[in-house]
């Protein structure tokens, strides 16, 4: 019989810390109601915080719960981001929501639980953990996603994401069903000692459908057909959540299982990746040109920078994953102040999400076009702004790795991509001013200064924060 010591529970402090918040939470939403949503609000933003304190100062590695969750710099890397980002959508959702009339306590609550699944998947050690855990992110997920019943674009939103991501879950578990056929194990370390480079057509099989399955979360073409519609219906700062945090763990998950117990078999997932890199760069560059509406243009700014981010992975190098992680760092910086501007586009205290309402920007608000023109040149690639060194990062590693196709599809889909950043620039600078918009909320304002200041002058930070991805990729190349 397996002993609590055996467990190894001290490896897993910030998901139990947040397991056990979430519950007293809970509790406490339902004896106080909504009118009290922002005390759970803003006590899942300390429960957030403390686990981002958790998970640094805890360098400890090793395996718990009997191999199926582990502990090590990667993951540590992982949560942080999927952390931060999950903290600041909550504060970005607590305005909006009031103002809504979807001050509930269970949305911020929602969140924590979606969080603490992004933790457990991405320290996933055995593919029955994998799928509790991606499970445990979706529910709460797809239940967000259609808080607002009163409309219909909200409810339809979350019964898209559902019906698909039921299907993707299907794929997955029939993939793994097939590996663990094939294998007899479920078990990631089992599974990289049993292949040495040679896999049979079963195996490979169940790594297509699991992939599958996985690229659905990161919402990779050609499983990305949820995306646009779920961004543009779900409440904003809920759209802001997808983009960021869970997108971070699922990134992170998919680097994981295919690095880790298939990283023998690199010469077969490769092909995989860089097929959903390449599409996903492509359609995100060319289906972006049309779109009216600024929440659906940055869903298919979101597929287009997934895209960028697995040429890191289709790498398959140590250099790689470090300009994977480096990337989805500065993506979520991006995302997140992008998302606030978005946010701030209010008209008499009513949402507007049209590209041209953003016209003459420049002259009602000025504060808030530069911020957004600054997103929109990081998202471009153009420098001295943290989105070209992601680029940068990510399409080198492409080029060691002899992947010189892949690199120059990259650059040629982010110069058409640049199209339509630009034009949104455009149309705030030079478009005849449209009316202005309200004052933006403290809050926001702070979340607009914060990101602007990394995304302009992230580049100082240079060496260091490289050496910390380097760390952290490294450990998934350990012998």
């Amino acid at each position: 019989m397996t002993s609590f010591i055996d467990l190894n529970l001290g490896l897993a402090r910030p998901e139990i810390f947040l397991a056990i918040a979430s519950l007293v939470l809970l509790v406490i939403g339902v004896s106080l109601g909504d009118k009290h949503m922002r005390i759970v609000a803003w006590a899942s933003v300390v429960a957030l915080l403390v686990a981002i304190v958790l998970t640094v100062t805890d360098t400890a590695s090793g395996t718990a719960f009997n191999g199926l969750f582990i502990a090590d710099g990667f993951g540590r890397f992982a949560k942080v981001l999927s952390f931060g980002a999950a903290a600041l959508a909550v504060v970005m959702s607590l305005d909006y929501a009031e103002r809504e009339g979807m001050a509930r306590f269970e949305l911020p609550l929602l969140m924590l639980l979606a969080s603490l699944g992004m933790a457990l998947m991405i320290s996933a050690n055995d593919l029955i953990s994998l799928y509790v855990g991606l499970e445990l992110q979706s529910l709460a997920l797809y239940v967000v996603a259609a808080i607002r019943r009163d409309t219909v674009k909200s409810t339809e939103a979350g019964l898209k994401y559902f019906v698909l991501g039921a299907l993707s879950s299907g794929m997955l578990l029939y993939g793994s069903s097939l590996i663990y056929g094939f294998t007899g194990s479920t078990d990631f370390a089992v599974l990289a000692g049993s292949l040495a480079g040679e896999a049979g057509l079963g195996l490979i099989v169940g790594i297509v459908f699991l992939c599958a399955g996985l690229a659905f979360k990161v919402s990779a073409v050609p499983f990305h057909m949820w995306t646009p519609d779920v961004y543009e219906g779900a409440p904003t700062p809920i759209t802001a959540f997808f983009a960021a945090a869970p997108k971070m763990a699922a990134i992170a998950l998919f680097t994981r299982v295919l690095v880790g117990p298939f990283g023998d078999l690199v010469g077969q997932w490769q092909q995989i990746v860089i097929f959903i890199s390449v599409a996903s760069m492509i359609l995100g560059a060319v289906a972006a040109i049309r779109q009216t509406n600024i929440k659906r243009l940055m869903a298919y700014s979101s597929i287009g920078n997934v895209g960028y981010a697995l040429v890191g992975l289709a790498a398959g190098t140590q250099d790689g994953i470090s300009g994977l992680l480096t990337y989805m760092a500065i993506y979520i910086v991006m995302t997140i102040g992008s998302f606030a501007v978005i946010l701030a586009m209010r008209r008499k205290g009513q949402a507007v999400e049209a590209i041209s309402d953003l016209a003459g920007l420049s002259r009602s608000q000025p504060g808030l076009a530069y911020a957004l023109a600054i997103f929109m040149f990081s998202m471009a690639g153009i420098p001295p702004f943290a989105g070209f060194f992601g680029k940068l990062f990510v399409f080198m590693a492409a080029i060691q790795a002899g992947l010189n196709v892949v690199a120059v599809i990259g650059v040629l889909a982010s110069v058409v991509s640049a199209f339509y950043y630009i034009r949104i620039i455009k149309v705030m600078f030079f478009d005849q001013p449209a009316e202005g918009f309200d004052r933006v909320g403290g809050t926001l304002r702070v979340i607009l200064v914060a990101t602007v200041f990394v995304i302009s002058f992230g580049f100082l930070a240079g060496s260091p924060f490289f050496d910390i991805t380097a760390d952290a990729a490294s450990v998934l190349f350990a012998e």
